[in-house]
C-alpha cells in the first residue's frame, strides 16, 4: 500500500502487466493484507487499466479501513 487518494486506495504491485499478471497480484496482496481468501475479492473493473475497483465479500468499509489504516 503507498497511500490514497480521494477515494482511491494507491497500491502499487511487481507483477508485470500481461496475461493477468498484476491483477493476480493486486487480489493476492488485497487478500494477504485483508488476512481474507482471495476467492472473497473480484475484480469488477479496470482488468485492462491501472485504475481498477474491486468487490471484497463479507468485510464491511469500516474492517477494511481499520485492517489498511493508511497514511494521508
Amino acid at each position: 500500500m503507498t497511500g490514497s487518494r480521494d477515494d482511491l486506495l494507491l497500491l502499487s504491485v511487481r507483477a508485470a502487466p500481461t496475461d493477468g499478471e498484476a491483477n493476480s497480484a493486486v487480489i493476492q496482496t488485497l487478500a494477504d493484507t485483508l488476512k481474507i481468501a482471495k476467492s472473497r475479492i473480484q475484480l469488477v473493473r479496470g482488468t485492462k487499466s491501472r485504475e481498477k475497483t474491486v468487490e471484497i465479500a463479507g468485510v464491511s468499509l469500516e474492517e477494511v479501513q481499520t485492517k489498511l489504516t493508511l497514511p494521508n
